[in-house]
Order: C-alpha cells, then structure tokens, then sequence
C-alpha cells in the first residue's frame, strides 16, 4: 500500500497514462488519512524541512500540474502551507507579462526558483508553455525562431525542459513533479460544488467549464508530456487525485523519502564557535 513508486514515471518506469486510475480502492480510509497518516507525515516532514533551511545546500522545487479543480491549491493549504514560511517558496504560474514575452519561454523561471534550504511549489509551471499553446494552437502568438519547424516545436521545448531540469539538479536542485490525475465526472462535481456553494464562488472560473471541450485533448497532450519529460533526476508523479486525501498522503510521502535521501542536518559548530557558545549561556545565566 505504501509502494508510492506505482505512481512513478522516470526513464525506468516508461508507462503510459492510461495506466494510472484516477480513484484506487487499496488505499487507506479518509478518516485514518486525515486524521492519522497525513498529521504524522507532516511532523516528519516539518521535521526534515528545517534541517534543509538551517543546512542551506540543498533545495527542492515541487511542480504541480493539473487541470481545474484538479487539487493542486488544496494540497499546498493542507500539506506545504504547515511547514516553515522562511524556507518555503510558492509561486503561482501567470499567463506572461510583455516583457517575459521578450525573452524566451523559460527565461521568467529563474526568478521563481527557490534558494537553497528553500521548497519552492510552482503551482502549475513551465510545462504550460507545452500545454494551453498546443490545445489552443497559439504557437502563432509566439516569437518562433524563422528555422524552427513548426510541427517539431513541442518535442523541441521537451529537450529544452529536460536540458533545464537538469541543469538545476546538477546545481544542487532536486525536482519532484506531480500530476494529478482527475477523472472527467469528478472534476465536473467538483467545479459544481463552486458552483453551488457561496464559500467557493470565487474559486470558479467560466473558462473551467468552457475548458471542458477540450478534454481529450487536454488527456493526449498530458499523456505525451508525462511520458517525454520524465527522466531519472525529474521524476513525474501521476496522482490518484479523485481521491483528494490518499493525493496529499502521496504527495507528502514522496516529499519526505526525496528530503530523507538528501539527508539534511542541522550545522554543528567548530570548537571555538562552541566556547563562544557556551560564554554567551554563562553570561546569560548570570544574569
């Protein structure tokens, strides 16, 4: 049950979407979820996430893709937004202003980055840029170099993508990436309850419904995405997300065996920073 590499997709493991559910019966109940497994898995996780912020070699963004409704907000409230805001960094993915339009596509990443001890959540990311323009055709409204062929565009930005992730894991960056993997029924109860509730109207978006059309699109797009960018150091993790708390125990389970592999410690200090240290405690207590 805890074998969360079934989720994985890396060059290893080169499955495809379809054989990811959206909903999975073995799993543990809501209740033990929400109350149990997921309250432990966060104090373990706050646990590692100060060791990273007082270390500072090492940091770790966390991609979060989706379509609406998909549970991406929900997972950054219940499970990323309990550990220490210094060493935590989210980002909300914007459509490009002008001057990002100037540059090229990846150029307004860099700014989004976390700093080492940091986690950095992109909540959705660069990988829109292989998402909306291909469902909408709007590569025309894009600066394209004269040679590039059209049609070879997209497995280009793939190349471009992985060159990029592992660029930042060789400097010290490691990448987690989850998919959450909704079904067409559940998102459509989902958007209603915004719909239906006073409490949730302003999570609602026209553009969530008018997005629906393009479904199957929207599925081939992801299944050729997940399959061309997972790689060894970038891993994609493929999220039962119609099950919202088994999603969140996933995600914060990976979190914890990726920060238990990097193996942060708190700074030990050197014999005369030590003295100090205990000069600084007899002054106090003299007090």
């Amino acid at each position: 049950m805890n074998d969360f590499d079934a989720y994985k997709i890396d060059q290893q493991r080169t499955r495809r979407l379809e054989e990811f559910d959206t909903s999975v019966s073995d799993r543990p109940t809501d209740d033990e979820l929400q109350n149990k497994l997921i309250p432990e898995s966060i104090e373990r996780l706050k646990e590692l996430h100060w060791k990273l912020y007082a270390e500072a070699e090492t940091g770790v963004i966390v991609v979060l893709q989706a379509l609406d409704a998909g549970g991406k907000d929900e997972a950054i409230s219940y499970i990323f937004s309990n550990l220490n805001a210094q060493g935590l960094k989210t980002n909300a993915f914007q459509k490009p202003s002008e001057k990002e339009k100037k540059h090229d596509y990846l150029w307004r990443m860099h700014d989004l980055m976390p700093e080492r001890g940091q986690v950095g959540i992109l909540n959705r990311s660069h990988y829109e840029e292989v998402i909306a323009p291909r469902v909408h055709d709007l590569l025309g409204e894009e600066a394209i170099p004269d040679e590039t062929d059209k049609e070879e565009v997209w497995s280009v930005r793939y190349r471009q993508i992985n060159d990029f992730e592992r660029y930042l894991h060789e400097n010290g960056f490691e990448i987690i990436k989850f998919f959450f993997n909704v079904s067409k029924d559940v998102q459509r109860d989902r958007l209603l309850e915004r719909l239906k509730d006073p409490k949730k109207n302003w999570e609602f978006s026209f553009s969530d419904v008018r997005e629906r059309q393009y479904w199957d699109d929207y599925q081939a797009i992801f299944a050729d995405m997940l399959s061309k960018t997972a790689t060894e150091h970038a891993p994609w993790y493929v999220l039962p997300a119609d099950d919202e708390w088994y999603a969140r125990y996933i995600v914060s389970s990976v979190m914890i065996d990726v920060l238990e592999q990097i193996n942060p410690e708190f700074p030990t200090f050197t014999e005369e920073e030590q003295e100090k240290i205990d000069e600084a405690i007899r002054t106090l207590e003299s007090e």
